[in-house]
């Protein structure tokens, strides 16, 4: 009875390895892969408890949620030869388990190739930018690029790349005084050639104004000398008419112009005879009387 007893608690523990080997729990935010010998038989996506083979097959968990890599940072060489240290962060999910497996015996090894390819992507990216494109609007336009070229190379090895983000982008601390003074330096050649092109375009500008003035001056004197000389032919016709009808009244209206001009000012002094043809008007002026 003692042997039997034995046996029958040795079978009990036996069936009971047996059955724990043949279950597993899948949870709500993790994906099985069954392994049997090494090769993906079947994928288990529901959470819950579910059997397999013991002692035959294995089970692999991976994540259906999106996972996140903090590389290190990594420093980096722009196309106008400024040296950075660059940070970035990756985020990405598992879009196809069995090719996953098939690439990756382990998520650390998945992890070292991702971190490994954003890295390859971001200086081959970065090499063919400006500096400035880091510091402008143009950075989450190079973000999506690396993304799209990351998740083009991850893809077929059954990872998704949702997103690559720079968290941080600095100058070496050895560099960052030198790189200083050749952006400044860079900087003030660049206003030095805005300055002597504004210049340039200042006297260009100018010369032209001038030379429009002095055409637009020569155009109104020309156009005022031809107006005043026919206005002066019109002027003459019209004293010709007139002395031609009354050549006395001419003459009197000619003498009062004489007299206009050489009375003109207070400390005007003239020694004439009175008898003379420059007062001939004035020797039949009578008196007023008074009324």
């Amino acid at each position: 009875m003692r042997i039997i007893g034995i046996t029958v608690g040795v079978l009990i523990l036996i069936l009971a390895i047996v059955g724990y080997s043949a279950i597993y729990t899948v949870h709500q935010t993790q994906q099985a892969i069954v392994l049997q010998f090494g090769n993906p038989v079947h994928i288990e996506n529901d959470p819950g408890l579910h059997f397999k083979v013991p002692f035959i097959q294995d089970v692999v968990f991976l994540e259906k949620r999106i996972l996140s890599l903090d590389t290190e940072p990594d420093e980096v060489v722009t196309a106008d030869q400024k040296r950075l240290v660059v940070d970035v962060f990756t985020r990405y999910r598992i879009s196809d388990q069995l090719e996953f497996i098939k690439a990756y015996s382990t998520m650390e090894a998945a992890k070292n190739r991702l971190d490994t390819i954003v890295g390859s992507k971001l200086r081959e990216l970065l090499a063919k930018e400006q500096f400035t494109a880091l510091l402008t609007g143009e950075r989450a336009e190079l973000m999506n690029r690396l993304s799209r070229q990351v998740s083009a190379q991850m893809a077929p090895n059954g990872i998704e790349v949702v997103d690559v983000r720079i968290k941080r982008a600095d100058l070496p601390e050895q560099n960052k005084d030198a790189i200083f003074q050749r952006m400044r330096t860079e900087r003030e050649r660049e206003a030095k050639e805005e300055r002597a092109l504004g210049d340039e375009e200042a006297r260009r500008i100018t010369a032209k104004a001038d030379r429009d003035r002095t055409v637009l001056l020569a155009e109104a004197k020309k156009t005022s000398e031809i107006l005043r000389g026919e206005g002066d032919g019109a002027r003459a016709a019209i004293f010709n008419q007139v002395a031609e009808q009354d050549p006395d009244f001419y003459s009197f209206y000619r003498s009062l112009q004489a007299y206009r001009e050489a009375l003109n000012s207070d400390d005007t002094t003239l020694v004439l005879s009175p008898n003379s043809d420059f007062f001939k008007f004035f020797g039949d002026i009578k008196p007023i009387e008074p009324r």
